[in-house]
């Protein structure tokens, strides 16, 4: 049987890969093209979610941290 035809599922960590790759708008044309071809867009929205939140959390650590090092001397 020939499975050309037939949709691959894409793995998680390629659902990372891709979602961290438009965060820092380097995404090949060869995966958008597979992500749009046979990725479900709701793996891409909570992936892209609990990214951003990630981010934020790192900011807000970020800031926190320079502030007590500026406010302790």
């Amino acid at each position: 049987m020939n499975d050309k035809g037939e949709a691959k599922p894409i793995r998680l960590i390629d659902v990372f890969k891709s979602v961290i790759s438009a965060f820092f708008g380097v995404q090949s044309s060869k995966n958008r093209e597979r992500d749009f071809q046979h990725g479900k867009p709701w793996h891409y929205i909570v992936v892209g979610l609990l990214m951003t939140g990630i981010f934020l959390l790192l900011i807000w650590g970020l800031v926190s941290l320079v502030l007590n090092l500026a406010v302790s001397n």
